[in-house]
């Protein structure tokens, strides 16, 4: 049955949760003491990633990943996983709580390495592997990481700064020598038994699991402590947005038959995202389905995965899906197997929305909302609410609590804007080792978002604006304080303001308002440079201008942002 947006909903939303939620069913939610904060939880979600890799070995010989012309089916993975594991354990020393980094592309190293090190008890610390030297090695340090598992690119980054670090690195997919002291993922990984079992270690929800890194409003990024109950829920948010989605469109959701189709996605994000890590590599693993990797991003590629590996679900941030429908070889790729499409991570334009319907009808699009934060999911919306409210991020999973508040923290009635604060299972702990951070971003369990919402009397949450001086570049959140501290660190550079350009695919692309000092002069072709040296290559300014006169600001001595953007870009 095809979603049209005349169509009537099937069913109201009580009557949704309530078939869904109901004891005895998949989605029955329980109370639980969360680090103090009674909150309701999956009651089915799976205890710890280790109890969820066992389980991803009852698909035995399917294929699991996909990588140019390598596959790798379930048994051989969750075997190379437990072998990794127990050299992590009794060659590298790592004990529970030891943190260990990944910081390379999305190769199928990355996925072992990151089961390897939560089966053995590690906290996992995926690092931006877009990220320069020093911010590498910030990660690292910051951290305080044991083992880093690196590729070829990232060893050639940090090569330089190895004396300095105190930890052992393996390298993947490295062509040319190595330097003294780093070691080989093959001579580590080695031999792999075929009765190899994991390391012995008991892990609960509410131990810590992976720390995913955000750029600060400071300059300095944060790494966000996420435990096993965060990422494993979110597994269950996944699943619950599809039922629910069924169920209002009239089109229930059936439990596929041991002989259906596997299901194939197509990932188009980094793992070191938490949508590319929370919701696709571990939604895959739990679900049976194949997981097609690439490379380097390229939509004719992504095209061709397509057609080859009969992908089911292909998404990522909407510039992705622009792109691939505005390829010259769309039409000439047989994509009818792609049943959804999918996005998060940047405001979606309802332009977006046409044309999938136009150029892939019957897939109803569907989107959500989250944060490194909330471990992905906080809200979702798909199918006939979709198309009905294209603009909205969805309601929140019925495990987590939302509301709008003014700046003093009161609660704001339906409708009325304010800043969207969040309280769930799927919040984080907190920022590794900043506590200052912690508790200015959550308060008895309540996390404030950064994002100004409003949400209307049927639960549907609408992101307006972000409170936080921040940008988003085709799906990465760039902080602008962080590209200015960079700018700041320009000899000739007397003040600077970072704004958002407006892009159509990209959403915002990053541009810098700066004024030198007396007598000094600098080009803008030096500026990025000089930013590119310091940070990644996504938050380089396109764009510099140069103004004469101090920059505007309110009396508290900020910089008046909007009025810049409505003097420079009109």
């Amino acid at each position: 049955m095809t979603v049209t947006r005349e169509t009537e909903p099937a069913m109201s939303w009580p009557d949704v949760e309530a078939t869904l939620t109901a004891a005895g069913q998949m989605f029955e939610i329980e109370e639980a003491d969360v680090r103090g904060v009674p909150l309701r939880v999956w009651k089915n979600a799976p205890s710890s990633l280790r109890d969820l890799l066992e389980l991803s070995r009852l698909y035995g010989d399917k294929t699991f990943i996909v990588y140019e012309d390598e596959r790798t089916t379930f048994e051989e993975h969750f075997r190379q996983v437990a072998t990794l594991a127990q050299r992590l354990v009794d060659r590298f020393g790592v004990g529970k709580g030891d943190r260990v980094a990944i910081a390379m592309r999305n190769f199928p190293e990355w996925s072992v390495a990151f089961w390897a090190a939560a089966a053995a008890g590690a906290v996992v610390v995926p690092l931006n592997a877009w990220w320069t030297t020093p911010e590498l090695v910030y990660g690292l340090e910051d951290s305080g990481s044991k083992v880093a598992f690196v590729d070829g690119e990232r060893l050639d980054r940090l090569a330089p700064e190895l004396a300095g670090l105190d930890l052992r690195v393996v390298v993947a997919r490295e062509e040319g020598e190595v330097p003294a002291g780093v070691e080989l993922y093959a001579d580590v990984l080695d031999d792999v038994p075929f009765d190899v079992a994991l390391p012995a270690v008991t892990l609960t929800p509410e131990d810590d699991a992976t720390i995913f890194y955000t750029s600060g409003t400071t300059g300095e990024p944060k790494g966000a402590l996420g435990t096993h109950r965060n990422i494993c829920g979110n597994l269950i948010s996944l699943a619950y947005g599809r039922f629910a989605a069924g169920l209002r469109s009239g089109t229930p959701v059936e439990t596929p038959a041991t002989d259906a189709i596997q299901q194939a996605g197509l990932l188009s994000v980094p793992f070191f995202h938490a949508t590319g890590c929370h919701s696709v590599l571990v939604a895959t693993a739990a679900t049976g389905g194949k997981l097609v990797l690439m490379h380097k991003w390229n939509p004719e590629r992504a095209l061709e995965l397509i057609e080859r590996e009969q992908v089911s679900m292909f998404g990522g941030v909407p510039t992705m899906v622009w792109q691939v429908l505005q390829s010259p070889d769309f039409g000439k790729r047989d994509i009818s197997t792609v049943t959804s499409v999918g996005y998060g991570g940047a405001p979606a334009p309802p332009e977006l929305v046409r044309r999938i319907e136009e150029l892939l009808p019957g897939r109803v699009p569907s989107n959500g909302y989250g944060l490194t934060e909330t471990s992905s999911v906080t809200t979702m919306n798909a199918g006939i609410d979709y198309l009905q409210r294209p603009d909205s991020v969805g309601r929140p999973v019925p495990v987590v609590d939302v509301q709008v508040v003014d700046e003093d923290g009161r609660v704001l009635p339906v409708g009325a804007v304010g800043e969207l604060w969040i309280r769930g299972p799927n919040v984080v702990t907190g920022y590794w080792n900043k506590p200052e951070a912690t508790a200015a971003a959550i308060t008895d369990g309540w996390l404030r978002s950064g994002d100004l919402a409003r949400v209307d009397e049927e639960g549907f949450v609408y992101i307006v604006d972000r409170a936080k001086d921040m940008l988003i570049r085709g799906g990465e959140n760039v902080y602008c304080a962080e590209v200015e501290a960079a700018l700041f660190e320009h000899p000739a550079v007397y003040d600077a303001a970072v704004i958002g350009i407006p892009h159509h695919e990209l959403g915002e692309e990053v541009g810098a308002v700066v004024r030198v000092k007396d007598g000094a002069t600098a080009s803008e072709s030096d500026l990025r440079r000089h930013v590119g040296e310091r940070l990644a290559a996504f938050k380089v300014p396109v764009k510099v201008w140069f103004v004469d006169d101090e920059l505007p600001r309110n009396p508290a001595g900020k910089v008046l942002k909007r009025e810049l953007r409505d003097r420079l870009l009109g």
